[in-house]
């Protein structure tokens, strides 16, 4: 059986139990040195197994571990959760943040053929990637009963794994530790930051060394988040001032929540969705792909990707017409429902059936209370950025400035809300290899400190559109230095 998280007064049960390594534990970790489609062994250390979380253990979640490539003993450990909610965590593995990308139209082993990502972030910290809430990616339950998930229980889930996480890996438990994550995980980063805050002020062990948490293109306030979606067509010239103006005051200011009774507002909003239509909500620069934007009840798009039967040559030719994104997504579901890309990864037979990029049984859209697999149980994340605000932790928060889906307008007001003090920098300019790369604004209170950033150029899921940016702006905020 795995070790427990103990509650005691000294380290002492700890350090016993941390002695014996079961064989159960043994059995769920595995060093992966070759994968295919790429060529030789992995130039960093890859291990990939399950954590059981919750009641007996009934959730078994699946993580890639990246130990850094830089300096593994004192570089952060951060954890990285993808949005959806329900998508599997090979979307930041391969797309954003690395270590690896797909060589598009290229193939080797009989699946996409890899290459090594420059920018990717484990140059600079330890990373476990985690396919959370479980149904995602290949992690699996033991019993139907906990099949359901929910933003509560998801948060609980992964603070729980967290804290195994470092007891089954005890030469991590010095380095600074931060929640991060991009797109719907805003809703549970801080829940998780401030559990894990929580469970060391309880005494809790192992005592993480949690110091903070980062967000990309965060959901967060899910009204607020929506409604800030018509300020910033507007800023970016989709929609006319006099529309604007109009449907500001006809709807009151509230589009997410609108009484279906007003008919001026609909109205508006049936001329702000025909502007919009056409837009893709994730990038207003990439071609829409997708079924029309709806200014409210647009959700992430994420039927692309999820299909594993297409061809090769067929994919390959796909890039002929229209550029679609998404369809780049394919190359992971081919690459991970692959047999013995699965057996590389030691994932446990006949647990998944099939791989999804996003398990559409969970994934958000504005106005639904719930899907099949998962509970939207949490409207509003803010009030945990609030309870952070008394810890000592760091924050920092980035956003896209070519995201209509959750608009970097929505961010700066709930940040706003939280009442800091601007410090050194109020909207300057950072750069990267000389260019403008964004907008930073630093905020403190006590020993709290957050940084809000805009990556210029970038959409829905920035590291994804601008890489290079993204990593210099997070190695420096990870180095404390100012990005």
């Amino acid at each position: 059986m795995q070790k427990p998280i103990v509650k005691t007064s000294t380290g002492l049960h700890y350090f016993l139990l941390v002695i014996l390594l079961s064989t159960a534990l043994a059995a769920s970790q595995t060093i992966v040195k070759t994968l295919p489609g790429y060529p030789g062994q992995l130039p960093f250390k890859l291990e990939t197994g399950y954590i059981g979380v919750g009641e007996d253990e009934a959730v078994q979640l699946f993580y890639y571990f990246v130990e850094s490539e830089g300096n593994p003993e004192e570089d952060p450990l951060i954890i990285w959760l993808a949005g959806g909610p329900g998508c599997g965590t090979l979307r930041a593995f391969f797309y954003e943040i690395g270590p690896m990308q797909i060589q598009y139209g290229n193939y080797m082993d009989n699946v996409p053929a890899l290459q090594l990502d420059p920018n990717s972030w484990t140059k600079v910290a330890n990373v476990i990637y985690l396919d959370a809430p479980t149904l995602s990616g290949y992690s699996y339950t033991k019993t139907p009963e906990v099949v359901r998930s929910s933003d509560t229980a998801s948060a609980s889930q992964t603070a729980e794994f967290m804290r195994k996480f470092v007891r089954d890996h005890p030469k991590f438990l010095k380095n600074p530790m931060y929640v991060t994550g991009i797109s719907y995980s805003g809703i549970v980063i801080p829940m998780i930051t401030e559990e894990l805050y929580k469970g060391n002020d309880e005494g809790l062990e192992p005592i993480v060394n949690i110091q903070g948490y980062m967000a990309g293109n965060p959901l967060t306030d899910k009204t607020g988040d929506i409604n800030s979606r018509l300020e910033y067509a507007y800023r970016v010239a989709l929609i006319s001032q006099e529309l604007y103006e109009a449907t500001k005051r006809d709807c009151n200011g509230d589009y997410a929540e609108v009484d279906s009774n007003n008919v001026q507002c609909m109205s508006d909003l049936d001329e702000v969705n025909k502007r919009v239509g056409g837009i893709n909500i994730q990038q207003i620069l990439d071609p829409d792909c997708d079924a029309a934007t709806n200014l409210v009840r647009s959700g992430n798009p994420v039927i692309r990707g999820n299909r594993k039967t297409l061809h090769p040559i067929e994919m390959r030719s796909s890039f002929t017409d229209t550029f679609c994104r998404g369809d780049y997504y394919n190359y992971a579901t081919l690459w991970a429902n692959d047999e013995n890309v699965m057996k590389a990864l030691n994932v446990r037979q006949g647990t998944v059936k099939e791989w999804l990029l996003c398990n559409l049984d969970m994934k958000y859209n504005y106005g639904k209370p719930s899907m099949p697999q998962y509970e939207f149980n949490v409207q509003s994340s803010v009030v945990y950025h609030q309870k952070l605000t008394e810890r000592n932790c760091r924050a920092l928060i980035f956003s896209g400035d070519h995201d209509m889906m959750v608009p970097h307008v929505g961010t700066r007001n709930w940040i706003n809300s939280l009442n800091l003090s601007i410090t050194e920098s109020n909207w300057d300019a950072y750069y990267v290899n000389g260019q403008d790369a964004g907008y930073k604004t630093t905020y403190t209170r006590h020993n709290y400190s957050l940084v809000f950033a805009t990556v210029k150029g970038a959409g829905h899921t920035a590291p994804e559109f601008k890489p290079t940016e993204c990593f210099e702006m997070v190695k420096r905020w990870f180095a404390r230095r100012p990005i």
